[in-house]
């Protein structure tokens, strides 16, 4: 491909994605998720969306680019992936961005040094959308906008809106305007089911609890995480957070893999890093298997004859590019299913079993282990302190449930 294709292909991607982001910010903010419905004002107001989203997101990558040129290793630009959910699907208008390295680097220190240049840029950019954020929060009343009917209740709308006696109350006042019928083919009433009810609620980390806490002006005036989506900023910010986790994951190639490659070597992380995995998969499969053996895998409830040998095999493929041959695989993908269980009987803990899924194609495809650098010199002692005050950044803004869905 001549460099001006390539070029446009750049170009096009990122115009894409920026309007796929600001289409999803617009739909956010006036909680209406309908491709069809959309104008350039509402487009307009997605901007406060996607410009930092976007600007954060891009901010990592670049991070990684130049540090990637900065020690001679032919990298490429950012590829932007824009994505847009089908009608009434909520999204956040992207999978991301990323860059090819073109090389692979000779030593520890390139590794470290473009692994780490990307979520610290990233983060430093979030930081000042989030502290804007927070600095320039709207009156509380400002969600009536999106929710007029929480006005009846007034700022106290809190205590009344999250119940199921809310929800079949605007059921039956939609059954009264006609969206809703009021008795079924047999023509028996329809009544209000919390079981098809969907809601969707940002989970807490230790940065957006120290914004809340100590930058907001009004710490009354931080919206509800149930609403936070229709906050542009905040929004944006959270993801950025979300996403600086998930990259600084201290196993594999991740950027966080890099980093902790560079700080204690190939030895040592190829022995510190199938642990860590296996503690992620661990904590992401806490509560799928139930008391009596029923399975709940993302929300797919299984019987014990049908859950239990699929999420053994999903196990079993998780583990097995991480293990030296097929016995060993299977005894640690019974091990973890059984401590699992044991603990969930036991104590009640659940973990959040979305992170099963990035734990799967991390085993399966981009794999546990870090290889081996040319030249294996040590970092310098600068470097080993921004090294582990970064993977301290990966503790403050990770999300244990960062998305929260129920009825």
């Amino acid at each position: 491909m001549s460099r001006a294709k390539r070029y446009g292909l750049h170009l096009l991607l990122f115009v894409l994605t920026l309007f796929t982001t600001t289409k999803t910010g617009a739909d956010w903010m006036a909680a209406s998720y309908d491709f069809l419905d959309w104008s350039w004002d509402k487009l307009w107001q997605g901007l406060w969306y996607s410009v930092p989203f976007l600007g954060i997101l891009t901010t990592h990558e670049f991070g990684h680019y130049f540090a990637a040129r900065l020690h001679k290793v032919p990298a490429t630009l950012p590829y932007y992936i824009p994505m847009y959910l089908p009608s009434g699907v909520p999204g956040i208008g992207t999978l991301g961005a990323f860059i090819r390295i073109q090389a692979m680097p000779r030593t520890r220190q390139q590794f470290f040094d473009i692994g780490i240049a990307g979520p610290l840029a990233g983060f430093v950019v979030a930081l000042g959308v989030l502290w804007y954020a927070h600095t320039h929060l709207p009156p509380k009343s400002d969600i009536f906008r999106i929710h007029p009917e929480y006005q009846r209740y007034g700022l106290d709308y809190e205590k009344h809106v999250y119940t199921t006696a809310f929800d079949s109350l605007m059921f039956v006042e939609r059954q009264q305007k006609g969206i809703y019928p009021k008795v079924d083919a047999e023509g028996k009433p329809v009544v209000y089911d919390r079981s098809q009810a969907f809601s969707l609620r940002l989970g807490d980390n230790l940065m957006m609890r120290f914004f809340r806490e100590y930058v907001a002006e009004d710490p009354g005036l931080v919206p509800n995480p149930q609403e936070l989506f229709h906050y542009p900023l905040l929004f944006a910010g959270y993801l950025a957070l979300f996403f600086t986790a998930l990259n600084l994951i201290p196993i594999g190639q991740l950027d966080g893999g890099h980093i902790l490659y560079g700080l204690i070597g190939y030895d040592n992380h190829r022995r510190v890093s199938p642990v860590l995995f296996t503690a992620y998969i661990f904590y992401g499969g806490l509560g799928v298997v139930g008391y009596d053996g029923s399975v709940d895998f993302l929300g797919i409830p299984m019987s014990p004859w049908t859950g239990v040998p699929f999420y053994l095999a999903f196990l079993y493929f998780a583990f097995s590019r991480m293990t030296d041959s097929p016995r060993d695989t299977l005894l640690l993908s019974i091990g973890v299913f059984t401590a699992q269980w044991l603990l969930t009987y036991y104590t009640g803990m659940k973990g959040y079993s979305a992170w099963l899924v990035f734990g799967f194609i991390l085993g399966r495809f981009l794999g546990v282990y870090h290889p081996p650098a040319l030249y294996e010199e040590p970092l310098s002692t600068g470097r080993q302190v921004l090294g582990w005050l970064t993977l301290g950044i990966f503790i403050l803004c990770f999300t244990p449930e960062p998305f929260q869905i129920g009825g």
